[in-house]
């Protein structure tokens, strides 16, 4: 491990970080990595990154020149994006990740990927409608009667649900077949789905409650 907490962490990427996001990431999780490019966005905002994680290739210059030598890893294998390089790197209760989302499509496509590796930590992704992570074994989530609670299968995955308008039992979900977006909380909601691959998605101003659930979730 390059880094090793027991804080909730924040990664910063090199996508779209809107204004406000990085502070509110930081309110939550004070210790602040970058994943290469995401130095630059932390600078953009105002903070300074401990540490820099990644092949290197779009850190900029101004940026590194800022930066201490022991603050920066690179890792230059072209195998994996940045965003898995620092995550694989990081241990901590939690990790929420800021600047991964928007922009390219392509690059989001990719974290969502990531989110359903074998990691060393729970990872949040902070997007400007929702937070998207990966379902653990089983979880009860805070929401309320009426939120959008979508669910969505990175490969074939069914399970068990408890507090949606259409629950999971007996749907099987697949990638290139029946996904489980937009669907609704009726209140609270447990997901106990019966493998891995399943992504979720609540509203974000869920992420306060969300941190210590998914932290102390039994893991795949």
């Amino acid at each position: 491990m390059i880094v090793e907490r027991n804080e909730p962490v924040t990664l910063v990427g090199g996508g779209t970080v809107a204004p406000g996001d990085l502070a509110y990431a930081l309110s939550l999780a004070p210790f602040l990595v970058a994943a290469d490019s995401g130095a630059d966005r932390a600078f953009a905002a105002g903070y300074q990154p401990q540490l820099v994680i990644g092949d290197l290739d779009s850190l900029s210059n101004v940026v590194r020149n800022q930066l201490a030598p022991n603050m920066i890893f690179e890792i230059a294998e072209q195998d994996s994006t940045d965003f898995h390089k620092a995550l694989r790197h990081i241990k901590a209760p939690v990790v929420v990740a800021v600047g991964f989302l928007g922009a390219r499509v392509d690059h989001q496509l990719a974290a969502f990927n990531t989110l359903v590796q074998a990691l060393a930590s729970p990872c949040i992704l902070l997007g400007e409608h929702e937070v998207i992570f990966h379902v653990p074994r089983q979880i009860s989530l805070p929401t309320l009667a009426g939120d959008i609670v979508s669910l969505f299968p990175m490969g074939a995955v069914s399970g068990g649900s408890t507090g949606l308008k259409w629950p999971l039992e007996g749907v099987q979900m697949s990638p290139m077949g029946l996904i489980g977006t937009s669907n609704e909380a009726l209140g609270p909601v447990c997901l106990s789905p019966d493998g891995p691959g399943l992504l979720g998605l609540i509203p974000r101003h869920h992420l306060p409650q969300l941190m210590p659930l998914i932290s102390r979730a039994r893991s795949w």
